[in-house]
Formats: structure tokens, sequence, C-alpha cells
């Protein structure tokens, strides 16, 4: 048996009337103390989480009521690299953030959603984070004590991820979104990313292990092939197990955890984490497999367009990307939709999705004409993407 670093990630917290500012405090403590008599210490948030009240919401549900930190927990939260264009704006926010969180320095600092665009640029010749120096800042503050460990979180190619770990070694950890759908997307690239941090030797946060909800409610089939292997578990406990059991060096594994049974299933999950069985290993197999095939455009559809590009992009990830979003509850709110854009960049210097799309035609190898099934995935992502 072993104990896995589960941490609470503070983006889904109980809410009152479905509104995203107005935090369930009542509901929220209980989870709060249930997660820390647990005894597990990692708290995640972010300048932008819950319309800007999620920092405060730590403050008020965890500073105030457990004013003894050394030792006890750590706060983790997020620059707003994707909202901020200037310089000047860097420093305040910071101090802003500070003042939220109720703390006078933070554990662990990630710069957020650095990707090709933010990093890069459109063409390359560099984007917000090397423009507005934003890292020196952040080194700065890490060698003023103002933040204890720096890192940052991550949605684009390992190619690219592999680059920034070159190009910055000061870095001491990256947070990915890792699950067992997205272990091998062509946009996510989870498995080949998690072996990029481990081969620059930095510590890795998962994110999205359970992809945002959709694993602890698979489709009716998917979820009976788990229930009868293993009836002792919830869905959501396989996608965690899943993870927990990685060859990385794993700071911590982020739950959205909206209320308290979810957080009681999952700390029940994370204190008894042991190797899967070939008996479960099958299974689990077993339902990716139908996940997959129920999917507006099935994986096995999506393999006849192998050699396909819209844009220098495969169509196969762009297919796998749509499809895979409709499974969700919420499909516009994806963490894929992170990924497209950075595609595109990569691929072409096309400025998706602000630009008008080019028209293409796809053809399958049996002479089929695809392109109604491409552009409509393609039209959807750029509506949606982030």
């Amino acid at each position: 048996m072993a104990k896995a670093p589960l941490g609470f990630g503070m983006m889904r917290l109980p809410v009152r009337d479905g509104n995203p500012t107005d935090i369930d405090y009542k509901e929220l403590d209980k989870m709060t103390d249930a997660f820390l008599a647990a005894g597990f210490t990692y708290f995640d948030t972010s300048f932008v989480y819950h319309g800007g009240e999620s920092e405060t919401a730590v403050r008020r549900t965890l500073v105030e009521r457990y004013p003894h930190r050394e030792g006890g927990y750590t706060v983790a939260t997020k620059f707003p690299t994707f909202a901020y264009q200037k310089e000047s704006d860097i420093e305040p926010i910071f101090e802003r953030q500070l003042q939220k969180l109720g703390v006078s320095y933070i554990d662990y600092y990630l710069l957020h959603n650095i990707q090709t665009l933010l990093y890069d640029g459109l063409d390359g010749s560099g984007g917000i984070a090397g423009r507005t120096h934003l890292f020196d800042h952040a080194l700065k503050w890490r060698e003023t004590g103002r933040i204890r460990h720096l890192g940052f979180s991550f949605h684009s190619s390992a190619k690219l991820l592999d680059r920034i770990l070159t190009e910055h070694p000061e870095t001491e950890f990256v947070q990915l979104a890792v699950n067992y759908v997205d272990w091998t997307g062509e946009f996510v690239q989870a498995r080949e990313c998690c072996q990029t941090v481990k081969r620059h030797g930095k510590k890795l946060v998962i994110m999205e292990p359970v992809k945002g909800g959709t694993l602890a409610k698979l489709p009716a089939a998917a979820a009976d092939v788990l229930r009868k292997t293993r009836p002792d578990w919830s869905e959501a406990s396989w996608a965690l197990r899943f993870v927990s059991l990685l060859d990385n060096d794993m700071l911590a594994i982020l739950s959205g955890m909206s209320d308290l049974s979810q957080m009681q299933d999952n700390l029940t999950t994370m204190s008894d984490i042991r190797p899967f069985s070939e008996a479960e290993q099958a299974a689990l197999k077993r339902a990716l497999l139908i996940f997959g095939e129920g999917r507006p455009v099935p994986t096995g559809k999506i393999a006849e367009f192998q050699g396909l590009s819209y844009l220098g992009v495969p169509v196969t990830a762009l297919l796998d990307a749509y499809s895979t979003c409709q499974t969700e509850p919420n499909p516009e709110f994806s963490d894929i939709l992170n990924y497209p854009k950075n595609a595109f960049a990569e691929a072409s210097h096309f400025a998706f999705p602000q630009s008008d799309l080019p028209a293409q035609r796809f053809v399958l190898p049996d002479g089929s004409d695809a392109t109604e099934t491409v552009m409509t995935a393609v039209k959807w992502l750029k509506e949606h993407s982030f």
C-alpha cells in the first residue's frame, strides 16, 4: 500500500446557485478540514479561477483558519500569463496575489499556461513571456524569498516543453494535463511530456487526471466494464490510480473536487495506491476502447484520416480533439481547447482561431469526400479554443 500526493485543485469549488464567484464556504471548510486531517497538504489555485475569487477562498478556508502554516500545508498559485501584455502589470499583480492569499510568501509559484503563442509568438520572434521578462521577475521573487519554488503550467507540444526546460533550467517543476484518455493524444502528448519532464530532472504536478469530470462518469458500457472488475472502486478512482502509478517524481496530483463526497472518495483512493493487476489493466484498456468508439468521430474512423493535414496540422489530431471535447460534461471548457491554436502556430504560423479558415478538400483512401467531417471539427475548435 502507498499514499499518493493528492493536491486540492481549487478551480471547481462548491458554489451557490451556479455562480462561480459565490463560493459555498460551509461546504468548502468541511472539504479543507477533511483534506488536512487525511495528511494531505498541497493547495493549488490561480489568479483567474472562480472569476478571481479562488485565491481569496484559499485565504478564507485555509490561511485564516490554519494560521500555523510551516510544515502544515503548502500554497501554489499562478501568474495569469495570458491576461496581461505589459511588463508594468507584473509586479502589481504579484503583490495583489499575496494580499488575496493573505501570505507573505508562496510555496509553489507557476507561470500559468506557458505555450507556443505566449512563449514564441505567432512568428517565433517572441511572445509575452519573453517581451515582459516574466521569468526574470519570478526569479527575483524566488531570490528574495517571496516564492519558494518556481515552475509553470504547460499546454503545448513535448518539443516545445523540451526547449523551454533547456532554456530555463532554473524552473523546478512543471504542471501538465495527464489522464488515461490524453495519454496518447496527438495534441496533449501527455506521455511524451511526462518523459520530457523526467529527462530534465524536474518534478511533476498533474492536472486534469479525471479530465474535468469526464472520467468520473463514463458512458454506461465503459463504466460497466470497470464496475464488474472492481465494484468497490469509483470511476474517478480508476483515473486517479492511473496517474498515481506513473514513473515520475511527483509533487502533486490535483483533483478539482466540488463537494465533500468527491473529497472523501479521492482521499480513500489516494491513501491506498497499488499497481493494477492484469485484470484491472485489461478492464481499463477495454473501457478506453469503448469510450473512443462512442465519440462523434470514433477512434476507428479517425484512423482513416492518417496522413491528411489541414494547414500542417494532422487531421487525426483535430478530429480527436473535437470528438473528445464532445464527451465532456462541459465541452466548451475542455482543457484540450488550449492546444489547437498552438498546433497551428507551430505548424504554419497561422493565427488560429482569429483568422478566417482557408477552404480545403479532404478525400479518404476509398475515394469518399470527408470535407464536411473535418471542417465541422475545425470550425467548432476555432469557435471554442481558448
